[in-house]
């Protein structure tokens, strides 16, 4: 969908602020602009449905999803799914603008932007309860934000288009901003959410000031490396703000990893911003059936699309004793055959078990198992790295972090370590803790260095090749902006290589 579509359209995504579930819908129809914005109730409506876009989909799909698209770019990462050429065109580095996957990425965010436009515009001028208002307003901000911080890392210089567009808008066809400008702007509401009256935690699935400050972290931490380069302040930023959600004790590791995907413990703890899925009510969850190994008849969905699985040169790469590589943990290599549970049936390859809903796999073929885009963990361990580049070395409180992470593990504390071997330690545990997670890629882009699985040091991301052939190149550094984006606005220009 093009771009300018997308932002007229946008309104037509409402859906209602149920008091019972905040995901269910509502017909919009008799909905416009004009109309519809002068009730509390509507104003929760339109924020609602800006979240409805962190559910992606894609044209031309087998067994895959957009979110594998990065995970796929780090070179960790199998499939048995030769015929998704979104996946392959990825993993083989030889991507191109065609790519359903970057189109997903590219339109889900915008259609979320144009909502948060709209409720950042209209609800203001709303007549309803102050501290409402407030956190409408705060959650808008933070998801237009985080729609911002995609769209720039993925795909660079982007369209900035902050205001509710019609067919007379100058912003009909936008230019690409500066990456400057849309830092600055990520920022700026992530400020504004800040400011709000957001709670820190929220077992509904909504934004929270964990979820702000954490994103806001992670931001400062992108600024101070590639492509801006802001340096140690910005390092410095990004530990501060990690510290604050350490610190205030609205989150924390699970004492479990079964934990990671459980019914009963999303939106809590560790889970600090997750899509939520809601079987029969708008959408099951659909990654289910893409991690199942291919066609071993283990699960009681009827399709197993072995969508994804870990190279084994990667699981080598874990530390001896390390519990997130005992069997069910991180990952999984057998399972009971569905049609007789006491047989176990050998998959021959790592499959990935954090995501694996027990109750969907064995009786029911429908999850609503949220899916996560922001745990504790990482969090622990961006505090590690920015406290380590902004202090000269790893502290105290560095250590303790990352050793949080090792300990769960299993694993014997860090210490000793010069800010170089700190680093990379780090860096290791991020690969170690998030493979997976849509995370590791990201990381790669912003250090500019990639996991050597062979040597256990790490590359430059400009020249490494992968263990099973292909070479990353400089255009590998973002992905390509559609080509039904380049087609239909003459003022978008592609990036290098593409």
């Amino acid at each position: 969908m093009k771009v300018n579509s997308i932002l007229l359209a946008a309104l037509s995504l409402v859906v209602c602020g149920s008091c019972t579930d905040f995901l269910e819908e509502s017909d919009p129809s008799n909905f416009t602009q004009e109309n519809y914005f002068t009730s509390a109730e509507q104003a929760r409506s339109i924020v609602n449905a800006i979240y409805a876009d962190f559910r992606y989909g894609a044209d031309n799909d087998y067994g895959g999803n957009p979110y594998l698209m990065t995970d796929f770019m780090t070179g960790l990462a199998g499939t048995r799914v030769g015929q998704n050429l979104n996946i392959n065109k990825v993993r083989m580095c030889i991507n191109d603008s065609d790519n359903s996957y970057s189109e997903s990425w590219w339109n889900y965010p915008y259609r979320a932007i144009a909502n948060a436009n709209l409720a950042i515009t209209h609800i203001p001028n709303i007549e309803m309860d102050e501290t409402e208002k407030s956190k409408c307003l705060g959650e808008a901000h933070f998801l237009r934000a985080y729609n911002y911080f995609n769209l720039v890392r993925l795909f660079g210089s982007v369209p900035l288009v902050l205001v509710p567009v019609d067919a007379a808008s100058p912003e009909l066809y936008p230019q690409q901003a500066s990456l400057e400008s849309i830092y600055a702007q990520i920022v700026k509401d992530l400020q504004e959410a800040e400011n709000s009256s957001l709670p820190w935690t929220d077992t509904s699935g909504r934004v929270t000031m964990a979820a702000v400050k954490s994103v806001l972290a992670q931001v400062y931490m992108t600024m101070a490396g590639y492509p801006l380069q802001a340096g140690a302040e910005y390092y410095g930023m990004a530990a501060a703000k990690a510290k604050e959600v350490i610190d205030s004790g609205a989150c924390s590791l699970f004492t479990s990893y079964d934990d990671l995907h459980s019914e009963a413990t999303e939106n809590q703890q560790e889970h600090i911003l997750m899509i939520q899925y809601k079987s029969g009510v708008v959408e099951a969850n659909g990654f289910q059936m893409v991690y199942l190994p291919y066609n071993l008849d283990i699960s009681y969905y009827s399709t197993e699309y072995g969508g994804i699985y870990a190279l084994d040169e990667f699981i080598a790469t874990y530390e001896e004793g390390d519990k997130r590589m005992e069997e069910k943990a991180f990952y999984y290599t057998n399972y009971t055959s569905n049609t007789d549970r006491s047989k176990v049936i050998d998959f021959g390859s790592y499959y990935i078990y954090k995501f694996f809903d027990t109750d969907a796999n064995l009786n029911t073929a429908q999850s609503s198992l949220n899916y996560p885009l922001l745990r504790y963990a990482d969090i622990l361990l961006l505090y590690a790295e920015a406290a380590n580049e902004a202090e000269g070395g790893p502290s105290a409180d560095a250590y303790s972090c990352v050793n949080q992470i090792r300990q769960r593990a299993g694993l014997q504390d860090l210490s000793g370590l010069s800010q170089a071997q700190f680093r990379e330690a780090v860096w290791t545990e991020r690969y170690h803790e998030l493979a997976y997670e849509n995370k590791i890629w990201f990381d790669m882009a912003r250090t500019r260095k990639v996991l050597n699985l062979t040597t256990g040091g790490f590359d430059d991301y400009v020249g490494h090749q992968f263990t099973y052939g292909p070479t990353l190149a400089e255009k590998d550094l973002l992905f390509p902006i559609p080509t039904s984006e380049i087609n239909s606005n003459e003022n978008l220009v592609q990036n290098p290589g593409y």
